[in-house]
């Protein structure tokens, strides 16, 4: 098992990355091109195939043994197709039929991103030793996963503990999926940005309207972008709330960070840290021990999305 390597495919609204890993999860290879979310299917497919060619072009190639996909949801890992909420060229599309094709027939696995991220933190990350926990990514969208009795929990299809999806505002603004104030809709860093110029936040001469802009301003103290990001923890700190009331989970650790090209609402690379606060925070029933607790910015205006490991939200129970 640890001599053979494993091909990893991470697929979001803004990057599709690849990688060759050992049985140790030490990452050999990596590859990786922008996402062209906004165009045909078989174009995103093709930078798939992109990511794909480099690895393969690797003398390692030859001993991968299987290719595991992590996608932007919703996934039907059953059936083995795609259709990411942001990436709308791909609609049921059979990405595991594809991939396997692409990759002379190797057994292929797909899951949601988010439960790949917790299947990641639960093995040798921040859930590590926790058999009850909330894992999740902030980024171009907003996903998560849970591990339930020390077991990972994807559900039928691969979903289960998709935080983005549920619903903090019943009168919020429409989000894709079809509901309505989606958690994904309030706190992904475009949805963040998008707020931000809505109610009024301008970006300096550089022109540079992403969530990390808003962020650099909300810390040097504009209001409005501090707005933005405080209704951003409170819609966590809902959906963080729920989680924990109905599975009783004993951690929640949350991702998140900025792409390569410095832009806020990239996949991955950084870390939203601490208690939530806000509506919703405090809405856990006084049952059980509830999950720790740790200091951290998240529940000011002034939170950061910084480069860094992720790390570990601890929510008091409700007194």
């Amino acid at each position: 098992m640890h001599t053979d390597l494993v091909a990893a495919l991470d697929i979001g609204g803004t990057k599709i990355a690849g990688a060759l890993v050992d049985g140790h999860g030490r990452i050999l290879l990596r590859a990786q091109v922008a996402t062209p979310a906004q165009e045909d299917g078989d174009t995103v497919m093709g930078a798939v195939a992109q990511v794909l060619g480099e690895l393969t072009a690797s003398p390692r190639w030859g001993e991968a043994r299987a290719v595991g996909i992590g996608s932007a949801g919703p996934v039907d890992a059953s059936a083995g197709t795609v259709s990411p909420v942001n990436v709308p060229g791909w609609r049921g599309y059979p990405l595991v039929e594809r991939v396997r094709a692409a990759t002379g027939g190797l057994p292929v696995s797909l899951i949601g991103d988010g439960v790949a991220i917790t299947a990641a933190e639960h093995w040798q990350g921040a859930a590590r030793g926790h058999d009850n926990a909330l894992c999740m990514v902030v980024s171009t969208g907003v996903g998560g996963g849970l591990v339930l009795g020390g077991r990972l929990h994807p559900g039928p299809t691969g979903n289960a503990g998709h935080i983005g999806h549920i619903s903090v505002d019943l009168d919020g603004d429409a989000c894709p999926c079809g509901a309505r104030g989606c958690v994904e809709r309030i706190a992904s860093g475009p949805n963040i940005a998008r707020r931000a110029v809505e109610r009024g936040w301008r970006p300096g001469p550089d022109g540079d309207a992403s969530a990390a802009a808003v962020a650099a301003a909300a810390v040097a103290g504009d209001p409005v972008a501090a707005a933005s990001f405080e209704r951003a923890a409170q819609a966590l700190a809902a959906g963080i709330a729920a989680t924990a009331t109905l599975v009783e989970i004993d951690i929640a650790v949350i991702r998140g960070g900025r792409g390569p090209d410095g832009r806020g609402e990239g996949d991955g690379g950084g870390r939203v840290a601490g208690p939530p606060s806000g509506p919703g925070a405090g809405a856990r029933p006084s049952w059980g021990p509830g999950p720790e607790r740790s200091p951290g910015p998240l529940g000011r205006a002034e939170r950061r999305v910084a480069r860094g490991p992720p790390v570990p939200v601890r929510i008091p129970p409700a007194q």
